[in-house]
């Protein structure tokens, strides 16, 4: 059972994090300073590294964070359907909801990933993990004839992989006439069905 010293510096390190998470995303990982980090946690630079050894190390937990959150919650979807559009379908809700409850990390993933998976074997094997579950699925779905066979998956995945990120730059979760749900929706109808009429 962990003590509450270890559960108070467990807390403490999910709010350098979150702080962490929040700079980056606004200021770049380059234009942060783990002076700015300290700040916002309310802390001393030096006592910073009493739970981070470098700032490196930070966008690296941030970005592990994020990764395996995805990876879990695309695994409870492909557990649990087995028709590779419900799979689809169940990947972009998961992944809407995941950029929705983690903006900031979802925006360092969108910018910085090429960075982090040339320096990180541990976001590299997660990362193609999650390519590989996308495209799993869209081969399945060519192959029970439910997606077309004449565009690449990858081409495919990477259209999709993107536009679920980069809902963090524009959609706004508060918005009580739109929920992250109906987003969700409406993006597994258009990649899934088209936007023209039929």
């Amino acid at each position: 059972m962990p003590s509450a010293t270890n559960g108070r510096a467990g807390d403490r390190r999910s709010e350098i994090l979150d702080s962490a998470a929040e700079l980056f995303a606004r200021k770049g990982i380059a234009g942060t300073t783990v002076r700015e980090i300290a700040d916002e946690v309310g802390m001393l630079s030096g006592s910073l590294y009493h739970h981070f050894a470098s700032k490196d190390e930070m966008v690296q937990a941030i970005l592990v964070s994020f990764v395996e959150t995805i990876i879990s919650r695309y695994d409870d979807v492909t557990g649990r359907e087995k028709d590779p559009a419900k799979v689809l379908d169940g990947l972009i809700h998961a992944s809407i909801r995941t950029a929705v409850e983690m903006p900031h990390a979802t925006e360092v993933y969108q910018t910085h990933a090429r960075q982090m998976l040339e320096s990180s074997v541990q976001v590299r094997t997660l990362a193609t993990d999650i390519q590989k579950t996308w495209i799993d699925a869209i081969e399945a779905g060519v192959r029970a004839g439910q997606l077309r066979d004449d565009i690449s998956p990858r081409v495919f995945y990477r259209l999709l992989r993107d536009a679920m990120w980069l809902t963090v730059r524009w959609y706004d979760p508060k918005r009580q006439d739109y929920s992250p749900e109906q987003l969700g929706d409406d993006c597994a109808s258009i990649f899934l069905h088209g936007f023209a009429r039929s």
